[in-house]
């Protein structure tokens, strides 16, 4: 079995949903030499996640922003964590609703992704910056 480990920062997004899933391809050559195997994706910030859904249609990521904007609203009063901003601790709680990871299987050298599937980075702050993931492959190498 062999192990792959890369870190990759992203470049700073506007809040919303975006595909990253040739960036990590480009990003982490590796996933060529396994024959199968698993990759995770990790990002190392409390206020974005990550999710695999439709790479096709765009407004797919529209109606994402929409319903969790909708599911968890800015300016609440109940908050009590407000010091970074209105959007901070609703993007606390986006991020942890759809998590910091994901697991992609790697079938002959290529992330085993649906047809219409992609990886996002989940962006919910309004300036949340450049973003870093750990990515982390392992399995067993092509002969």
């Amino acid at each position: 079995m062999e192990i792959y480990q890369q870190a990759l920062r992203l470049r700073a997004r506007p809040r919303g949903f975006h595909l990253i899933t040739p960036e990590i391809v480009q990003a982490f050559p590796q996933i060529g030499s396994l024959q199968s195997g698993m990759l995770q994706v990790f990002i190392q910030h409390t206020s974005a996640g990550l999710t695999i859904n439709e790479n096709a249609d765009p407004t797919v990521r529209v109606d994402f922003e929409t319903y969790f904007n909708k599911a968890v609203p800015e300016n609440d009063p109940d908050y009590e964590h407000n010091d970074e901003g209105p959007d901070d601790m609703p993007a606390h709680l986006k991020a942890s609703l759809l998590g910091s990871s994901v697991m992609i299987p790697i079938h002959n050298g290529r992330l085993a992704l649906g047809t219409w599937q992609g990886i996002y980075l989940c962006e919910h702050r309004d300036y949340g910056g450049p973003r870093n993931l750990v990515l982390t492959a392992w399995g067993k190498p092509l002969k």
